[in-house]
Order: structure tokens, then C-alpha cells, then sequence
């Protein structure tokens, strides 16, 4: 594990910190193999139908240690009352195994849609919905992307949202909705748009509460990715024919999905990013592994011993901690400042951090050869699952174009502070 002695935890922080090492290492990775094979078998009736058991166990041993519900910041009363600094560091470690954020109650989607209703939701909303979340009794998903649009552009939604009387009818089609193949999703948090709306193009979406066994919704399938489903948690495409819902299941108000939204997408940017580190950490971990096994010499060498063997181990060591410290430095940016200034920084790590774990990643899969695309070890599963990350939550490029858009912004500053500095230099020059 990377040296954490320099952030000054406070004695709880570092007993949580320690405790989820613990529980990673020892509990979750190991059972891994046992969820997968829990499974069932692709192609069949139940493979949508049957949550592996261990991961139940895995849950109440979490509960046990205090490991539950880590992500809420101290500023919500139902959190364990940790800074987004502190969880920074508890999710990079439950980031290195597959199941360890489900085990704990803090996988996406439902911690960002918990961190909604939290933030946003009514008590009557919380009751409903936030308490079942947080004790980890149901699931949930966010349905915002869109088939027949460009979903980087949330003003380009097209599923509509319609008052008529005492509901709100919602009709459209979503896709890569993650989640929504779990038995146990209960509830979706739908973006949609309220059409012939006069209002300014980003007061024209709400967020509503959708019950999923409500009338009208269709799973049409699963989406896999790189040939992986995920099941059962999955990433679907929803149909939404007439679906009416209550108008008490507004959150907060029509026109305020924006503001929802980016409220909802800052932390969870930056809790993806935390996990990739712990995943990029743990591929680093199976490089160095391979790159010094006697049993894998050839010509007479180590696989290290040869040419830039070496060099790859370095690059991904530098590239994981210069990635990890801009992680840190936007969840302390959080914790001083809100997520709204931590925009930027936010927008860095996105952009950042899923490049050098696919970086660190295809490394060690070269330094395994074949076996590194099977399914016999988990590098390939993990680049495919990194891949989507630089896609999920606002492609690469919308970041890049709002980090653009704030530098541009000193412009003026710039040119008039070397404006004022050609003059002092010429008015030396003079004296001289």
C-alpha cells in the first residue's frame, strides 16, 4: 500500500484505513473467485435473477467492522462523518477488488443516488427510498444517457417528463443504465425534459423518482461490454411508454436536474477516480509479480532483467502516484471548498486518472502475454471495466473542454500582468 504518513490522518481515519486494507486483502479478494463462480451461467434464465450469496456475508461482516457507508461527507447527518480526504483513501483501497464497494454500500450508482437524496430528496423521499439504500436492502440507478442522442450534452435529452393533474408522465428511451439488471433495483432516478418548456435551455430537466415495477417500463437488455455483462448488476437499455408517477416523486423541483446532476456527478467523479487508483494499484501489484517470477525466465533472465522490463515497472509506478496525489488534492479541494470550486480539479483527475490505469493495466497484461487477455487472471476484466471510465460520467473530452474554458478565463489576467512586466523592464532598461 502507497505511504499515506504525509496527510496527517486523524486516529480514526487511520484505524478505518487499516481495517479496509485488512478486509480488502483478506475477505474480498479472495472471495472473488467464490461471487463468480456464484453466478449463473451465461445464457440462462436465472443469470438476471441470482445475486451471488457471498456477497451477504461479505455485507455483514463490513457492518461488523464499521466499513458501511464510508462516502457520505461529514456534512450529511446520515454519514459516518468522514471528509472526502479520509474517504479518498478508504476507496482507493476497496477500489482494488471487484466486489468490496457492493460489500461495503458504497458501489455506484448507489452512492451518488444516495448522496442525491440526501442532498436533494424530502424527508418523506428519504424515508422511502435513502433509508432502504443505506442499510443495503435494495439498489437503485440513474437513467440519464440516451440512444438516440448525444448524451455529453444533457440539453440534448429527449425523454419527456409531463404534468397531468397529480403525476408526472415520463416517455422515452435510455441505454447504459448501470444497475438496472439487479433483482434487487428498486427505484431509478430519471432524468427527463419538460417539452414546449420556455425556459433557458438548462432550467428545462428534472429528476424524477421512478418506482422500477411501475407500469410501463421495459428492460429491453442488457449492454455488454468487451463481451462482459456484469451481471447481475448489468448496464441496460430502459423503455419508458407512459410511465406515471406520483408528482410528490419530483426531486426538488421542475427545471432543477441540472443543479441535481451536478451535484450528484462531481463527488461521484471523483469517488471513480479513487477506485481506479486502487485498481491500477492492484494491476502494478500483478506486474511486478509476473516481472519477478523465477518461474517465468527467458533467455536465461528475469522478465525484469530484459531491456525496458524495468523501465514499464517505474513508468506506472510514477504515472499511479502523480495520478493519485491529483485525486487527493480535489477531494481535500471538496472538504475546503465544496464541489462546485473543486470543478476543475475534479475535471483533471477524470481525465486523468482512467488514462494512466488503462496505461498501467495494458502493461502488465504485455508482461503476461496471453495470459493476460484470458480470463485466467483479472487484467483483462479490469481494462475493460477502466475503459468505460473514460466515457462514464462525461467523456474525456467535455472535461478537457471545461478545463479549456477556465484557463481561458486568465487570459486578460495574463497578458496584462506581461504587459506591466515589458513595461517595468523597459523603464530599467531606461535607467540604465
Amino acid at each position: 500500500m502507497a505511504n499515506t504518513s504525509f496527510l496527517q490522518l486523524s486516529p480514526r481515519a487511520q484505524r478505518l484505513l487499516k481495517t479496509t486494507q485488512d478486509f480488502v486483502e483478506q475477505e474480498c479478494i479472495p472471495a472473488e473467485a467464490i461471487y463468480f463462480a456464484q453466478m449463473a451461467p451465461i445464457g440462462s434464465t436465472d443469470r438476471w435473477l441470482v445475486v451471488p450469496p457471498i456477497i451477504e456475508q461479505l455485507k455483514a461482516k463490513a457492518k461488523e467492522l464499521g466499513l458501511w457507508n464510508l462516502f457520505l461527507p461529514k456534512i450529511y447527518p446520515e454519514g459516518p462523518g468522514l471528509t472526502n480526504l479520509e474517504y479518498a483513501l478508504l476507496c482507493e483501497v476497496l477500489g482494488r477488488s471487484f466486489i468490496a464497494p457492493e460489500a461495503t454500500n458504497t458501489a455506484a450508482p448507489d452512492t451518488g443516488n444516495m448522496e442525491v437524496l440526501a442532498k436533494y430528496g424530502n424527508q418523506k423521499q428519504k424515508d422511502k427510498w435513502l433509508k432502504p439504500l443505506m442499510e443495503g436492502k435494495i439498489r437503485s440507478a440513474f437513467c440519464m444517457t440516451e440512444p438516440a442522442v448525444a448524451s455529453s450534452d444533457a440539453t440534448n435529452i429527449r425523454t419527456a417528463i409531463s404534468r397531468e393533474g397529480d403525476s408526472y408522465v415520463i416517455t422515452g428511451r435510455k441505454w447504459w443504465i448501470s444497475g438496472a439488471g439487479d433483482p434487487r433495483c428498486k427505484i431509478y432516478l430519471v432524468m427527463g425534459k419538460h417539452h414546449g418548456s420556455k425556459e433557458e435551455p438548462h432550467r428545462q430537466q428534472s429528476v424524477v423518482l421512478v418506482p422500477a415495477d411501475t407500469p410501463g417500463i421495459t428492460v429491453v437488455r442488457p449492454l455488454p461490454v468487451f463481451g462482459y455483462d456484469d451481471a447481475p448488476h448489468g448496464h441496460c437499455e430502459i423503455l419508458f411508454e407512459n410511465v406515471r408517477v406520483p408528482a410528490e416523486n419530483m426531486i426538488l423541483g421542475e427545471g432543477r436536474g441540472f443543479e441535481i446532476i451536478q451535484g450528484r456527478l462531481g463527488p461521484g467523479r471523483i469517488h471513480h477516480c479513487m477506485r481506479a487508483i486502487g485498481m491500477a494499484s492492484r494491476a502494478l501489484d500483478y506486474h511486478l509479480n509476473r516481472a519477478t517470477d523465477p518461474a517465468r525466465k527467458t533467455f536465461g533472465k528475469l522478465l525484469h532483467q530484459h531491456g525496458s522490463a524495468a523501465h514499464e515497472l517505474a513508468l506506472s509506478r510514477i504515472e499511479l502516484e502523480q495520478a493519485r496525489l491529483m485525486v487527493l488534492k480535489a477531494a481535500d479541494t471538496i472538504d475546503l471548498h465544496g464541489p462546485k470550486k473543486a470543478m476543475v480539479e475534479i475535471a483533471m483527475a477524470k481525465v486523468v486518472v482512467p488514462t494512466m490505469a488503462l496505461k498501467v493495466m495494458d502493461r502488465a497484461i504485455q508482461a503476461h502475454g496471453a495470459a493476460g487477455v484470458s480470463n485466467d487472471i483479472p487484467l483483462a476484466y479490469m481494462y475493460a471495466s477502466m475503459r468505460t471510465l473514460r466515457i462514464a460520467d462525461g467523456p474525456d473530452e467535455v472535461h478537457i473542454r471545461q478545463i479549456a474554458q477556465t484557463e481561458l478565463k486568465r487570459a486578460a489576467q495574463v497578458k496584462d500582468q506581461l504587459k506591466h512586466k515589458e513595461e517595468r523592464e523597459r523603464s530599467l532598461r531606461s535607467r540604465l
